[in-house]
Parts: structure tokens; sequence; C-alpha cells
């Protein structure tokens, strides 16, 4: 892939890349439809990242389907599939890891200490063998989108990111991969994540800008439901991820719950 991607780039192609951890839903398919836009080359990566899994989460259980995932990437433009098995990027006495600090501290960094360390190293290795000019991440993992942005300009690195908006189900739900674990009997009360969200920005634009308040609401809304165990809500300062208590900045309102044993994230921006 390295070799190939360097010669591309001798060649003066332009590469946009959208790494994936595969079972390809929508919003990965939007993703590719605007690296396209953006490049030469579509080049996607599958890979379910091992160092971003603790050793108690659902690194094993992680939906995964290969064959469909090429053909959804044969369908959306994609030239290139890069999909390494875990010896080529982890292989027998590796010990580098890239451990981001500051914005990784907050939200989804306090429970879950080495995610984005994993999502960081993966990310490096992965521009430095793909050797992309762009790169496009959704919204709908906003912290790891911040962060990447930040390694990017520390590390002096070569490429170019582009968010794209969270993509959502037809109710509202954000989509993601993990929503395969989900039983029907649970919608409702993953719905409650993107309701509570919607509510607390329309009151935003309507006035509100006390952070506590629109986060007790927004727990109220969501433990209401069943199964709901909440990991956090929280609002924070767009840029630096540092929790606000009033909204006077570009804010962003983020939560992660479980319901069930299913770890879910979403978030909105939040503007007066």
């Amino acid at each position: 892939m390295q070799k190939h991607a360097g010669g591309l780039r001798q060649k003066g192609k332009t590469i946009a890349f959208v790494p994936t951890m595969g079972f390809l839903h929508e919003g990965h398919l939007s993703l590719m439809r605007e690296g396209r836009r953006h490049g030469d080359i579509l080049v996607i990566s599958i890979f379910v990242n091992p160092a971003q899994f603790a050793p108690n989460e659902d690194f094993d259980a992680y939906p995964r389907d290969f064959e469909r995932d090429l053909d959804l990437a044969r369908e959306n433009g994609v030239d290139l599939v890069f999909a390494p098995e875990r010896e080529a990027l982890y292989p027998d006495g590796y010990q580098t890891y890239v451990r981001p600090e500051g914005l990784s501290s907050h939200l989804c960094g306090i429970s879950r200490p080495i995610f984005f360390t994993g999502v960081a190293t993966v990310v490096t290795k992965l521009f430095h063998i793909v050797m992309p000019t762009v790169a496009v991440f959704g919204e709908k993992d906003y912290q790891q989108l911040i962060i990447i942005r930040r390694i990017v300009q520390d590390l002096n690195m070569d490429v170019d990111i582009i968010g794209c908006p969270t993509v959502r189900e037809a109710d509202g739900l954000a989509m993601s991969s993990r929503n395969a674990y989900l039983r029907p009997d649970q919608r409702a009360a993953a719905l409650s994540l993107s309701k509570a969200l919607a509510h607390s920005a329309q009151r935003v634009q309507r006035g509100e800008t006390d952070a506590s308040t629109l986060v007790e609401d927004a727990f109220k809304r969501v433990t209401a439901h069943p199964e709901t165990d909440v990991d956090y809500i929280a609002v924070v300062d767009a840029v630096t991820l540092i929790d606000i208590p009033v909204i006077d900045r570009p804010a962003r309102m983020a939560l992660a719950v479980r319901v069930g044993t299913t770890r879910l994230i979403d978030n909105i921006a939040l503007n007066r």
C-alpha cells in the first residue's frame, strides 16, 4: 500500500482517504462520496483496531462483513481498499504509541482511557502508509475529529482533515455499526439521545445559555427510558472540549449512554 501510494503521489495524483473499521453504513458511504470530491484516488481502510479496545470491550464481537463492505466500496467509487491483518500494523514486539493529551482527557477519554491513544496511533500509521492529501471523518465522533486535527497540526502532517455532518437513520438515531447490537425494544431508549440533543439545541436557539440546565434536562429525558446508563452528558467548548458553564461561544453538547450493553455516542452544535 505504501509503495503504491508513493507511486501515485509521484505521478501528481491526490489521494482522498476514509479510515473505517468496516461493517459499512450510510454514514461511512457519505464520507466516501465527500472524499471522491477531493481526490483523484479514493482509498478506504477496513481495520478493526485492537489498540483502541480495552480488555472488557467488544473487540471480538465488533460486527464484521468484509465481502459486503467491498461491494459497497465498489458501488461508491472507491479505488483502493487497504485491509491489513493485525500483524501488519502491530507485529510482535510493537511498542510505539501516539498519546494525545489535553483533548483526550474529556468526554469519552474519561471512561475509555486507552481509546484515543489507540485511535491516534492507528490513524498516524495509516496516514504514513496511505499518504493521503485529504482525509475525511464524521462529526458523529466529534472528539475523535478534534483530536485528529490536533495530531495533524502538532506532528506537522501534510494532510487536510475534512469533517462531515452526522448521518442519521430515518428516526434520528445517529448511524453507527454498534446499532446492530440494539434489540427492537431498545429503540425508543436509543432514540432518547438524539431527541435530548435536539431539544437542547432548540432551547439554546430560544435563548437558554445555562449549561447545567441543559444537561439536567437531557439527563432526565434519557434516563426516563429503561436500560439507559449515562456515561456522560456535557456542554463543552467546540474547540478545546473543556466543560463550559455558559454558552457564550461556539459549543457542543455531547453524550455517551449505554442502552442495555450497547454504548452509544452522539453530539450536536449549540448555536445561539
